[in-house]
Order: structure tokens, then sequence, then C-alpha cells
């Protein structure tokens, strides 16, 4: 079937909303990093709408810093791709066309340092998953053992990380006199910008103390949260989407109606007169702490909940009435540690999640989600638990959710049906794990993991004594059981 393409843009439906502006006249003012779905229905969204409004700076040169699969997808499409949004049975579909040029890093990491670098871009975006910046989680700096990061930290000729590229594309930018960009972080991870900011001036200071100061002086790193739920699309949903419009599109996505973008109020240089979705504020952590704890935390305990009890979507796990009960006995917990904003009402926030959350149209996969978990549970629960215990109260659906993922590492869920156990800490922990021949001796096994779990935290007797029973049951009676405890 022919592609979507420019080419083919006029013979669509007229129900297919297309871009309103000449593709032609845009400047590239954004370089992304990490393209992928997530960022094609969220924040190149946004900067589509700018264009859309009149503003053309904004145009985006995507990148992928790993494989060619995106940049395969979208470059025969003059990268074009369709955003499906749905609700209930309605469906829009809309044309992107923001993105301009899809980027491979390991195959030509010059000309991404040259994007990053040229004097038109004034904003870079980021969506490389928690992992991506290269940090310990525990400590915070950079993890020196790490094969790419070490050779970012010997030469930044030809960058193979995230910061490396823009430590590289910084030295470039002050050596022709412009000034910096604007680094946004749009991974869910607490303090992102100031996470990536000490990324960047870490890798920057081994290579030259006066760029790292020029860096830390002139540059900007705001803090963001960004909400969209995005799940993977399926050669299903390919083939349908074939059948509305006349053409194949390999690199659309789908969502919800709901999104959001909080940005704190610190640029270094130009940025767009952003509309319905973003916020720009002083203060981004209070509403990142409610998403992470609520969405994000609810999210992973559905994910490995569901997962176990062979149950793929989240949707379907929500028709459980014990699932709805755990969801909204873990808010009741989380609550409790937030400092909301005052634009802020958390029970309609809670009321608004869970109608996401049952959305069926999305088809949210439930193994999706349960992927990173070593490296998404210290800000989505671990810190939730952390501050119910420092306050004396319990923790009974936190504990239950980090449990579950403790049951994950099985690889098994409770039908004995085996399960790819997708972490960068998997192999290691099935190591520590296949010593353990008891169930307070694999949780004692993942409480090591110091990486994952602080170390007051593992030295909780509450908290180990919570993850043991939940666990023992797990094992024993499997997800179901253990919800209906609960």
């Amino acid at each position: 079937m022919t592609r979507l393409s420019s080419a083919t843009l006029a013979g669509l439906p007229a129900d297919i909303v297309r871009p309103g502006y000449d593709r032609a006249a845009v400047r590239p003012g954004v370089v992304h990093l990490g393209i992928g779905a997530f960022n094609r229905a969220h924040q190149a969204v946004i900067f589509d709408d700018a264009l859309t409004a009149g503003d053309l700076r904004w145009g985006v040169i995507a990148a992928s810093l790993r494989s060619p699969g995106v940049r395969d997808q979208m470059m025969p499409q003059d990268c074009l791709y369709t955003m499906l949004v749905r609700d209930g049975s309605a469906e829009q579909a809309r044309i992107i066309g923001v993105v301009s040029q899809v980027l491979v890093a390991p195959e030509d990491p010059a000309a991404l340092v040259a994007a990053l670098a040229a004097p038109d871009t004034h904003i870079v975006t980021l969506t490389v998953t928690e992992k991506g910046y290269k940090l310990d989680p525990a400590t915070g700096a950079l993890i020196e053992g790490d094969p790419q990061l070490a050779a970012d930290l010997a030469s930044l000729a030809a960058p193979q990380t995230a910061p490396g590229f823009l430590v590289a594309a910084l030295a470039a930018r002050r050596a022709a006199g412009l000034r910096p960009f604007t680094a946004i972080s749009c991974d869910n991870l607490p303090h992102n910008g100031t996470r990536l900011r000490n990324a960047v001036l870490a890798l920057a200071a081994r290579h030259d103390p006066a760029l790292a100061d020029w860096i830390a002086a002139e540059g900007a790193f705001p803090e963001t949260m960004v909400d969209r739920i995005v799940p993977a699309t399926t050669d299903t949903d390919i083939a349908a989407l074939a059948g509305r419009l006349g053409v194949e599109d390999q690199a659309m996505v789908k969502t919800e109606p709901f999104l959001q973008w909080v940005i704190e109020d610190k640029f270094c240089g130009p940025r767009p007169d952003f509309g319905a979705g973003v916020q720009v504020t002083a203060a981004v952590a209070p509403w990142e702490e409610a998403k992470l704890r609520l969405l994000n935390g609810a999210h992973s305990g559905i994910a490995y909940l569901g997962g176990l009890a062979g149950i793929d979507h989240v949707h379907e796990v929500l028709a459980l009435p014990e699932a709805r009960h755990f969801v909204e006995t873990l808010w009741d917990e989380a609550q409790t540690t937030l400092s909301p904003p005052p634009e802020l009402d958390v029970a309609a926030y809670r009321r608004e999640l869970m109608a996401r959350f049952d959305n069926p149209t999305l088809q949210h996969r439930t193994r999706q989600i349960a992927m990173d978990g070593s490296q998404k549970l210290p800000q989505r629960l671990l810190a939730t638990i952390a501050a119910r215990l420092s306050a004396g109260q319990g923790i009974d659906a936190l504990s239950l959710a980090v449990a579950a993922w403790f049951r994950w590492q099985a690889g098994v869920d409770d039908r004995g049906e085996a399960h790819v156990v997708d972490d960068p800490l998997a192999a290691a922990i099935a190591a520590r794990l296949a010593g353990a021949s008891s169930t307070p001796a694999r949780v004692d096994a993942i409480l090591a993991f110091d990486a994952v779990v602080p170390a007051d935290l593992a030295g909780n007797a509450a908290f180990r004594a919570a993850l043991i029973r939940w666990l023992a049951i797990l094992e024993a009676d499997g997800a179901r059981a253990a919800l209906a405890q609960l």
C-alpha cells in the first residue's frame, strides 16, 4: 500500500486534520533526543500547535540515540504521521507535520551535534528514559562504569550518550559565539531538570572546567512534568488506520484527549507562546510529585499485579472491583505525602485519573508499563513509602505494589507462563534471586540493591515485614488473592 507522504495528503478523507502551515517555511528551532511514541503524541504536538498558530520557528529535528527504527518509519513519509485521539467511541485523526528530519545518532554523531549547535536551535527536549541520563539513582553521580559514558568521558569526538551530545554541542556553540540552548528533560523523574543539568555539568567539567562554568552560568535546564497516556502502537492499529486513510502510516501514534506539560519558567533563549495543555510555572515539584505518586505509582502497581494475573490491559485490570479498591487505597496513602499547588484539586485529579485508566480504546498494555521497574520504583513508590513511614503511617497498598514488582522478577506469572523482565538490572537481580531459597531471602536479595532501594528504607523493619507478607501471598496464591486480601 502507498505510504502517507506530502504527495498523498490531498487525497486523505475530509475529516482528517492536516497541517495548517507551510512546512517548507518552517525553521527547526527544536532538537528532540529519543524520539518515540510518547514524544510524537506530546511535545511534538505542542510545537505543531505553535506552527499552526503562525510562529514558524519551532520545527523539530528528531534523533534516535539507539536504533534506526523510527527513522525508517518516518523518513519515507516525509516525517508526517497520524495522531489518533481516542475517547470511548470517538476518534479524531490529525496529521502532525512538525518533524522535518529524523537522525540516527550512532550512524552519524557529527550530524546530531551539528543540529544541536545550529544557530536556529533554541530548545532541546529529551525523552531518553531514566537510564539515559547515566546517573546512579542513589548517589546522582555519573555511572562511570557504563561503557557508553566511559567512551564519552574519554572523548566527545563521536558522542554516544545524551549528556555527551549536549556537552559536545554546547562546546561548539560556545566556540561559535552562540548562546546555549534551553535543555528540557521530559522524562518521569523527580527534579528531572536538575538531574540533566548535573549530568551535563559533570561530564563537561571532566573535559573543560571553563565550559562547565559557562554552561552553569548561561544555560537553562527547567524542571518539567509531562502527562499523557500513549500506549504502544500495534500492527492492528496500523492496518485499521490504513483502511480509514487509504494510505499506510507506519509512524502513527494513539493517545487520549488529556495532555499536560508543566514547565519551570527558566529559559535562556526564545520560547514559543505555549498554548493549551502547557503551564509555565515557578514551581514544578508539587505537580511532578502528585503525578509520579498518583498516576505513575498506580500505573506501576496495576502493571505488575495485572501482569502477574495474566491481564493484558489497564482497563481490564480495573474491571476487577478488588483492583479498583487497590488503586483507591494506594491513592489514599500517597495523597497524605503530597503538597499540591492551589490550582490542583486532588480529589478531582483522582477522578480524572480513574476515568483515563478506564478508557478501553487506549488498549494500554500492562507489560509496556512494567518495563524498567528498577529505574521507576524509587520515585513512583519508594519515596512515597519512605514519607509514610517517617510519619508513622501505614503502607499496605504501596508495599503490595512493590512486592508485585519483586514477584515480577521471577519471570513467570500466576498461570506459570514466562515473561521477559525488561529491566537494566534484570540479570543482576536474577543472579541474586537464584541463591535465595525462601521468601525472606528473596526480599533481602532485592533490598540489597542500593541503586534501587535507599539503605535507610531497605533497613526499615516495617517495610521489610510488609514486603515479606505480600510476597508470600503473591508466591503462594497469586495477584488476585493478594488484591482480595487488601
